[in-house]
């Protein structure tokens, strides 16, 4: 597949590109009415997207109508559950293209990152909104085709969502809308981690079709854990430092995982302008770690410090912010999904999350191939390179 190539200069202009607002009335979004059900399809049956499916279910706002899976038994699993015909259940690799030509609203994308931007772009092309999962890619050229999928789809007068919880949720928002007003002051450093006591200690199986199915230790499909697990600190961090990083140094490596596996500790420097440093370490697979998903970022008049599992606090000279949160994980998925709905009823194609996913995606991604190569990359050269992550698919069932 060819991807849309993208200079530094437009990556650093997205921001204000896909924020430009879109009106088109309701009535005119695939002919469905204010406050109506919308047929969705789910691509991608597996723990999340059977999880996130009945979320949208439970709304009240959306039908699901069809499903796609490589796998039969997990397209069964919830078309089952979902009550969805058999003759709307797709399996194979391609299975969601044919998907695509049945008549649906949106589509909700849960499969493995390695095939997000592929389908997503092909989503669009189909003429459908987009909510997908994170993250949105496992490569610098992926990023670059979710980005003109977005651009795409606010051009087409459609939505296209990522499922960033923390970004959802209203006291996070308040909190780092009051960080980027200056609250603070002038940031000076930042600091992120990820402790994971989970994530196992497995192997990538032999065959392709078992390592579909156990796709997380298969480093061209899941992109490694800094970028499909950790992403969520780096995008945490990233959105409350507002900046692309300029480059990237790096460690980590396998201590309980075997050598053939994805890594199971990184510890990363990011440079950002300004000289504004990140410290970013993650590690997984360690029992009795406590949890956490934390950014803290420290300005010349205060600091911000939030954590995925327990919320945010902001202290500056006239700002005292202290806010709990609960099941996230939860809470924020719902809002996503209510906020999906409601900018396909009102026509609201601006497309706002796109962009950020596109820099903490890049910004995770920078950070494995800085630890892989132990050595400073800069995110312009990242972007140059174009190097892809291309998984073992000879063989699978189309």
């Amino acid at each position: 597949m060819k991807t849309p190539q993208m200079p530094r200069r437009s990556f650093l202009a997205t921001t204000a590109t896909v924020t430009a607002f879109t009106a088109l009335k309701p009535s005119l979004v695939f002919g469905a009415e204010a406050n109506s059900m919308l047929d969705i399809g789910l691509i991608g049956c597996g723990g999340r997207g059977n999880w996130i499916a009945k979320l949208f279910a439970d709304s009240g706002k959306y039908r699901l109508a069809a499903c796609a899976d490589y796998f039969q038994d997990k397209v069964d699993s919830v078309g089952d559950r979902f009550k969805i015909g058999s003759s709307r259940r797709y399996t194979g690799l391609s299975g969601y293209k044919r998907l695509l030509e049945s008549k649906l609203d949106a589509v909700v994308i849960e499969t493995p990152p390695y095939f997000h931007p592929q389908q997503a772009n092909d989503a669009v092309e189909a003429g459908k909104h987009v909510y997908l999962a994170k993250p949105i890619a496992v490569d610098a050229p992926g990023c670059q085709q979710i980005l003109a999928a977005g651009l795409r789809a606010t051009a087409k007068k459609q939505v296209f969502l990522v499922d960033f919880q923390t970004r959802a949720d209203a006291q996070f928002r308040n909190a780092v809308r009051q960080v980027h007003d200056g609250a603070i002051g002038s940031l000076v450093m930042a600091e992120a981690w990820y402790p994971w006591s989970g994530g196992g200690r497995g192997a990538p199986p032999e065959t392709p079709e078992e390592q579909l199915r156990q796709w997380y230790y298969v480093l061209p499909i899941s992109g490694d854990f800094i970028v499909e697990q950790s992403i969520h600190s780096l995008d945490l961090v990233t959105w409350i430092i507002n900046a692309d990083p300029l480059g990237a140094r790096g460690s980590g490596g396998h201590k309980v995982r075997p050598a053939n596996s994805i890594y199971d500790h990184f510890a990363v420097t990011y440079r950002f302008p300004g000289d504004l440093v990140l410290s970013f370490t993650c590690i997984q697979s360690v029992p009795m770690v406590k949890d956490e998903i934390r950014a803290r970022v420290f300005g010349a008049q205060g600091f911000i410090d939030a954590d995925y599992y327990t919320g945010v606090t902001v202290r500056g000279p006239e700002t005292a912010v202290r806010a709990n949160v609960n099941n996230l994980y939860d809470s924020g998925t719902v809002v996503n999904i209510n906020e999906f709905h409601e900018a396909i009823l009102k026509g609201d194609c601006s497309n706002p999350t796109v962009a950020p996913s596109v820099r903490s995606n890049l910004t995770a991604i920078l950070g494995r191939e800085a630890a892989y190569s132990q050595s400073e990359i800069s995110l312009a050269n990242l972007l140059k390179q174009g190097k892809r992550l291309e998984p073992n698919l000879k063989g699978l069932k189309s």
